[in-house]
Protein backbone atom coordinates (compact mmCIF):
# COMPACT_ATOMS: atom_id res chain seq x y z
CA UNK A 1 0.00 0.00 0.00
CA UNK A 2 1.28 3.45 -0.91
CA UNK A 3 0.82 6.26 1.61
CA UNK A 4 0.62 9.84 0.32
CA UNK A 5 1.77 12.52 2.76
CA UNK A 6 0.02 15.72 3.76
CA UNK A 7 1.91 19.03 3.64
CA UNK A 8 2.34 18.81 7.43
CA UNK A 9 3.82 15.33 7.17
CA UNK A 10 6.21 16.47 4.47
CA UNK A 11 7.39 19.24 6.80
CA UNK A 12 8.06 16.63 9.50
CA UNK A 13 9.98 14.50 7.01
CA UNK A 14 11.94 17.57 5.94
CA UNK A 15 13.05 18.18 9.53
CA UNK A 16 14.15 14.55 9.95
CA UNK A 17 16.12 14.67 6.73
CA UNK A 18 17.69 18.01 7.63
CA UNK A 19 19.09 16.30 10.74
CA UNK A 20 20.44 13.44 8.61
CA UNK A 21 22.19 15.94 6.33
CA UNK A 22 23.67 17.76 9.34
CA UNK A 23 25.05 14.51 10.76
CA UNK A 24 26.41 13.31 7.41
CA UNK A 25 28.14 16.66 6.98
CA UNK A 26 29.83 16.19 10.36
CA UNK A 27 30.86 12.62 9.53
CA UNK A 28 32.27 13.65 6.16
CA UNK A 29 34.40 16.29 7.89
CA UNK A 30 35.75 13.57 10.22
CA UNK A 31 36.80 11.19 7.46
CA UNK A 32 40.59 10.92 7.35
CA UNK A 33 43.27 8.24 7.44
CA UNK A 34 43.35 6.55 10.85
CA UNK A 35 39.73 7.28 11.76
CA UNK A 36 37.81 4.08 12.43
CA UNK A 37 34.33 3.32 11.22
CA UNK A 38 33.43 2.82 14.89
CA UNK A 39 34.46 6.45 15.56
CA UNK A 40 32.01 7.57 12.86
CA UNK A 41 29.26 5.36 14.25
CA UNK A 42 29.69 6.73 17.77
CA UNK A 43 29.49 10.36 16.65
CA UNK A 44 26.45 9.70 14.44
CA UNK A 45 24.49 8.17 17.32
CA UNK A 46 25.52 10.88 19.81
CA UNK A 47 24.48 13.66 17.44
CA UNK A 48 21.13 12.05 16.73
CA UNK A 49 20.25 11.53 20.39
CA UNK A 50 21.37 15.03 21.40
CA UNK A 51 18.97 16.36 18.76
CA UNK A 52 16.02 14.47 20.22
CA UNK A 53 16.05 11.73 17.57
CA UNK A 54 17.02 8.10 17.61
CA UNK A 55 19.14 6.27 15.04
CA UNK A 56 16.84 4.54 12.56
CA UNK A 57 19.08 1.61 11.73
CA UNK A 58 20.25 0.46 15.16
CA UNK A 59 18.31 -2.70 15.98
CA UNK A 60 16.36 -2.54 12.71
CA UNK A 61 15.94 -6.18 11.71
CA UNK A 62 18.85 -6.84 14.06
CA UNK A 63 21.40 -4.44 12.58
CA UNK A 64 23.95 -3.82 15.36
CA UNK A 65 24.99 -0.20 14.72
CA UNK A 66 23.62 3.29 14.10
CA UNK A 67 25.62 3.87 10.90
CA UNK A 68 26.23 1.74 7.83
CA UNK A 69 29.88 2.35 6.92
CA UNK A 70 30.91 0.52 3.74
CA UNK A 71 34.53 0.74 2.57
CA UNK A 72 35.79 0.27 -1.00
CA UNK A 73 34.24 -2.94 -2.40
CA UNK A 74 31.57 -2.94 0.32
CA UNK A 75 28.36 -1.79 -1.35
CA UNK A 76 26.00 -1.25 1.61
CA UNK A 77 25.30 -2.37 5.20
CA UNK A 78 28.93 -2.35 6.33
CA UNK A 79 29.09 -2.83 10.11
CA UNK A 80 31.31 -0.28 11.92
CA UNK A 81 34.29 -1.67 13.81
CA UNK A 82 37.07 -0.40 16.05
CA UNK A 83 39.38 -2.56 13.94
CA UNK A 84 38.48 -0.88 10.63
CA UNK A 85 40.68 2.20 10.32
CA UNK A 86 40.34 4.19 7.12
CA UNK A 87 43.40 4.43 4.91
CA UNK A 88 44.59 6.95 2.35
CA UNK A 89 42.98 6.10 -0.99
CA UNK A 90 39.89 4.41 0.45
CA UNK A 91 36.35 5.44 -0.29
CA UNK A 92 33.74 5.04 2.43
CA UNK A 93 29.96 5.07 2.01
CA UNK A 94 28.14 6.60 4.97
CA UNK A 95 24.46 5.62 5.18
CA UNK A 96 22.50 7.03 8.12
CA UNK A 97 18.90 7.47 9.21
CA UNK A 98 16.96 8.95 12.11
CA UNK A 99 13.48 8.88 13.58
CA UNK A 100 12.44 12.37 14.67
CA UNK A 101 8.95 12.99 16.08
CA UNK A 102 7.71 9.80 14.47
CA UNK A 103 9.06 10.43 10.95
CA UNK A 104 12.12 9.02 9.24
CA UNK A 105 15.05 10.63 7.51
CA UNK A 106 17.47 8.60 5.40
CA UNK A 107 20.53 9.60 3.40
CA UNK A 108 23.89 8.40 2.16
CA UNK A 109 27.03 9.66 0.50
CA UNK A 110 30.39 8.18 -0.45
CA UNK A 111 33.45 10.08 0.72
CA UNK A 112 37.08 10.01 -0.38
CA UNK A 113 39.73 9.30 2.25
CA UNK A 114 42.55 11.63 1.31
CA UNK A 115 43.72 11.30 -2.29
CA UNK A 116 42.00 8.50 -4.17
CA UNK A 117 42.59 6.86 -7.58
CA UNK A 118 41.18 8.75 -10.56
CA UNK A 119 38.75 5.96 -11.39
CA UNK A 120 37.40 5.99 -7.84
CA UNK A 121 36.93 9.75 -8.07
CA UNK A 122 35.08 9.34 -11.35
CA UNK A 123 32.89 6.65 -9.77
CA UNK A 124 31.89 9.06 -6.99
CA UNK A 125 31.14 11.85 -9.46
CA UNK A 126 29.04 9.70 -11.76
CA UNK A 127 27.07 8.15 -8.89
CA UNK A 128 26.29 11.56 -7.39
CA UNK A 129 25.25 12.85 -10.83
CA UNK A 130 23.02 9.83 -11.36
CA UNK A 131 21.24 10.61 -8.09
CA UNK A 132 20.66 14.18 -9.24
CA UNK A 133 19.23 12.95 -12.53
CA UNK A 134 16.96 10.50 -10.75
CA UNK A 135 15.70 13.15 -8.35
CA UNK A 136 14.92 15.46 -11.25
CA UNK A 137 12.44 12.88 -12.57
CA UNK A 138 10.54 12.76 -9.27
CA UNK A 139 7.72 14.97 -10.46
CA UNK A 140 3.96 14.55 -10.65
CA UNK A 141 2.81 12.88 -13.86
CA UNK A 142 6.04 10.99 -14.48
CA UNK A 143 6.27 7.23 -14.00
CA UNK A 144 8.26 5.53 -11.28
CA UNK A 145 10.58 3.90 -13.82
CA UNK A 146 11.57 7.33 -15.16
CA UNK A 147 13.66 7.75 -12.00
CA UNK A 148 15.50 4.45 -12.42
CA UNK A 149 15.99 4.96 -16.14
CA UNK A 150 17.61 8.34 -15.53
CA UNK A 151 20.02 6.74 -13.05
CA UNK A 152 20.80 3.69 -15.17
CA UNK A 153 21.36 5.53 -18.44
CA UNK A 154 23.83 7.96 -16.87
CA UNK A 155 25.73 5.22 -15.02
CA UNK A 156 26.03 2.86 -17.96
CA UNK A 157 27.04 5.64 -20.36
CA UNK A 158 30.02 6.20 -18.06
CA UNK A 159 30.98 2.51 -18.20
CA UNK A 160 29.85 1.61 -14.69
CA UNK A 161 27.02 -0.68 -13.53
CA UNK A 162 23.93 -0.39 -11.34
CA UNK A 163 23.35 -2.82 -8.48
CA UNK A 164 20.06 -4.72 -8.98
CA UNK A 165 19.63 -6.53 -5.66
CA UNK A 166 19.13 -3.38 -3.59
CA UNK A 167 16.80 -0.48 -4.40
CA UNK A 168 15.33 2.73 -3.04
CA UNK A 169 11.97 2.93 -1.29
CA UNK A 170 9.09 4.98 -0.05
CA UNK A 171 9.58 6.58 3.37
CA UNK A 172 7.40 8.23 6.00
CA UNK A 173 6.34 7.02 9.44
CA UNK A 174 8.13 3.78 8.50
CA UNK A 175 11.67 3.50 7.21
CA UNK A 176 10.73 1.32 4.25
CA UNK A 177 7.37 1.88 2.57
CA UNK A 178 5.98 1.08 -0.85
CA UNK A 179 6.89 1.56 -3.60
CA UNK A 180 10.32 0.12 -4.20
CA UNK A 181 12.46 2.45 -6.33
CA UNK A 182 14.84 0.51 -8.61
CA UNK A 183 17.87 2.29 -10.07
CA UNK A 184 17.12 0.84 -13.50
CA UNK A 185 14.12 0.36 -15.75
CA UNK A 186 12.25 1.12 -18.94
CA UNK A 187 11.00 4.72 -19.04
CA UNK A 188 7.26 5.31 -19.00
CA UNK A 189 6.40 2.25 -16.90
CA UNK A 190 5.42 1.73 -13.27
CA UNK A 191 3.05 3.77 -11.14
CA UNK A 192 2.26 7.39 -11.93
CA UNK A 193 4.00 9.72 -9.48
CA UNK A 194 1.50 11.83 -7.55
CA UNK A 195 1.60 14.81 -5.22
CA UNK A 196 2.39 13.67 -1.65
CA UNK A 197 4.51 10.64 -2.50
CA UNK A 198 7.87 10.66 -0.67
CA UNK A 199 10.73 8.50 -1.93
CA UNK A 200 14.28 7.65 -0.91
CA UNK A 201 16.28 7.53 -4.15
CA UNK A 202 19.62 5.78 -3.69
CA UNK A 203 21.84 4.72 -6.59
CA UNK A 204 24.37 2.01 -5.72
CA UNK A 205 26.94 1.92 -8.51
CA UNK A 206 29.78 -0.52 -9.08
CA UNK A 207 33.01 0.19 -10.92
CA UNK A 208 32.90 -3.29 -12.42
CA UNK A 209 30.08 -5.80 -12.76
CA UNK A 210 26.72 -5.25 -11.02
CA UNK A 211 26.95 -8.54 -9.14
CA UNK A 212 27.13 -8.55 -5.34
CA UNK A 213 27.27 -11.07 -2.52
CA UNK A 214 26.61 -10.86 1.22
CA UNK A 215 29.36 -11.72 3.69
CA UNK A 216 29.09 -14.21 6.54
CA UNK A 217 28.03 -11.45 8.97
CA UNK A 218 24.68 -11.53 7.20
CA UNK A 219 24.74 -7.80 6.44
CA UNK A 220 27.73 -6.52 4.49
CA UNK A 221 27.13 -6.64 0.73
CA UNK A 222 30.28 -6.54 -1.39
CA UNK A 223 30.98 -6.47 -5.12
CA UNK A 224 31.50 -9.93 -6.58
CA UNK A 225 34.63 -8.80 -8.45
CA UNK A 226 36.19 -6.88 -5.54
CA UNK A 227 36.10 -3.52 -7.32
CA UNK A 228 34.87 -0.37 -5.55
CA UNK A 229 31.25 0.68 -5.19
CA UNK A 230 29.62 4.04 -4.42
CA UNK A 231 26.27 4.96 -2.84
CA UNK A 232 24.40 8.27 -2.68
CA UNK A 233 20.89 8.79 -1.29
CA UNK A 234 18.41 11.62 -0.73
CA UNK A 235 14.71 11.74 0.08
CA UNK A 236 12.38 13.64 -2.24
CA UNK A 237 8.73 14.66 -2.05
CA UNK A 238 6.63 14.86 -5.21
CA UNK A 239 4.78 18.20 -5.09
CA UNK A 240 2.73 20.31 -7.47
CA UNK A 241 5.72 22.67 -7.70
CA UNK A 242 8.13 19.89 -8.68
CA UNK A 243 10.60 17.69 -6.76
CA UNK A 244 11.29 18.87 -3.21
CA UNK A 245 14.59 17.53 -1.93
CA UNK A 246 14.03 17.01 1.78
CA UNK A 247 16.51 18.44 4.26
CA UNK A 248 17.79 20.99 1.76
CA UNK A 249 17.86 24.65 2.77
CA UNK A 250 15.42 26.82 0.75
CA UNK A 251 17.04 28.24 -2.34
CA UNK A 252 19.79 25.60 -2.50
CA UNK A 253 20.18 23.95 -5.90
Amino acid sequence: MIFYKSPAEIESLDRANALVVKILNALEAMVAPGVTTWDLDRVSEEMARKSGARPAFKGYRGFPAALCASVNEEVIHGIPSKKRALQEGDIVSLDFGVVLDGYYGDGARTVAVGRIPKESARLLTVTRESLERGLAQARAGNRLSDIGHAVQSHVEAAGFSVVREFVGHGIGSALHEDPQVPNYGTPGTGIVLKDGLVLAVEPMVNQGTPDVRVLADGWTAVTADGLPSAHFERCVAITAEGPRILGRAPGRS
